[in-house]
């Protein structure tokens, strides 16, 4: 209780000062880069916390690792780091970890001695890592709704629902500026909105994880209602009473559970569908669709294509709000003007 007052009363004064300055609205390329100074500020105080190197011990586990142990450095080496003193296989095809049975970011600095597992999407359950590499592919979509397009269109990005695999699509929810409410993504879109996730997984970026208390958070999202809520509850919910943000390129987000450690990690990726969900307290809100596989499985294009026409569907609600509307939106036959050549 004595946390969420805090963060209310927090999230208070950033609206205050949020209001101060709404005269002077900073563009979305601006707003990403404060996060992200935000973000690499945080990061480096933290890691000024550990001047001298001090040394801990980690036991691996795994498939023909059981009794291996490295010496590693306190606050500074990874899970990733750990993966780098054994194989290239462990180095490319880890995707999350199980650190003292906690499901963690290879990223994540290692504090203490520990028992380690480097999880596969080949392991004999993986059910762990796909749902961590869903949840990372809807991070991805947020990411590139919130950059695709041109800079005078607001966009605020909502929740992404955590779906389970077997759902057919991940989603994630927006408001899109009110001069795009009637807007209807074309198929054309669509594959612009395609490439945009394919060029950030080209570039292999890392999801990097900072565990964080809730004035660092409500500072990171100083400009968004909607996330600085979003803060409080996760603080309110965490038994440390902290939150974890994450870093792709200059795009901070937040995840209440760990996500895999890098773009580059996926290889199909298409977005699938836009649904309107009708009005919300910010505006009208939207829910984007996508359907993706790992580098190391395939699907047959035929395979692809009836995955595909599932996750066009609206997923995530008990009913459609519109019970007339047909099952797909009726999408414009024109290519609409606001997303940004970058990805067209």
């Amino acid at each position: 209780m004595a946390c969420r007052t805090t963060c209310r009363r927090l999230s208070s004064t950033v609206a205050v000062a949020t209001r101060a300055t709404t005269a002077a609205a900073p563009s979305m390329a601006e707003l990403r880069g404060r996060r992200s100074e935000v973000f690499s500020r945080e990061q480096a105080r933290q890691r000024a916390l550990y001047p001298r190197i001090e040394k801990i011990e980690v036991q691996l586990h795994g498939p023909g690792l059981d009794g291996t142990r490295v010496v590693m450095n306190k606050g500074l080496s990874t899970p990733l780091s750990c993966a780098k003193h054994l194989t290239e296989f462990h180095v490319v095809n880890s995707a999350v970890a199980l650190v003292d049975g906690e499901l963690c970011s290879l990223y994540r600095p290692l504090t203490e001695s520990c028992s380690l597992s480097l999880l596969t999407f080949r392991d004999q359950d993986p059910a762990l890592v796909n749902q961590a590499y869903w949840r990372s592919c809807a991070s991805l979509l947020g990411q590139v709704m919130e950059t695709c397009f041109k800079e005078d269109f607001s966009v605020e990005l909502l929740s992404a629902p955590e779906l389970p695999v077997t759902s057919g699509a991940f989603c994630h929810d927006v408001v899109l500026d009110p001069q795009l409410d009637s807007w209807l993504p074309s198929e054309e879109s669509l594959r612009s909105l395609t490439r945009g996730a394919q060029q950030l997984i080209h570039q292999n970026l890392p999801w990097e994880p900072l565990e964080v208390a809730p004035p660092v958070a409500l500072e990171v999202f100083s400009h968004s209602r909607f996330k600085q809520e979003e803060v409080e509850k996760m603080a309110a919910e965490s038994p440390r009473g902290t939150v974890t943000l994450y870093r792709c390129g200059d795009h901070v987000l937040l995840s209440a559970s760990p996500l895999v450690a890098r773009t580059g990690l996926c290889n199909q990726y298409e977005v699938t569908a836009v649904h309107s969900l009708g009005p919300g307290p910010l505006g009208l809100q939207r829910r984007v669709q996508g359907l993706s596989l790992p580098l190391q499985l395939q699907a047959h294009h035929m395979v692809w294509r009836k995955l595909r026409a599932r996750a066009e569907r609206l997923v995530g609600v008990s009913q459609v709000l519109d019970t007339t509307s047909p099952p797909h939106p009726t999408r414009s036959t024109l290519t609409p003007p606001p997303l940004c050549n970058a990805t067209t």
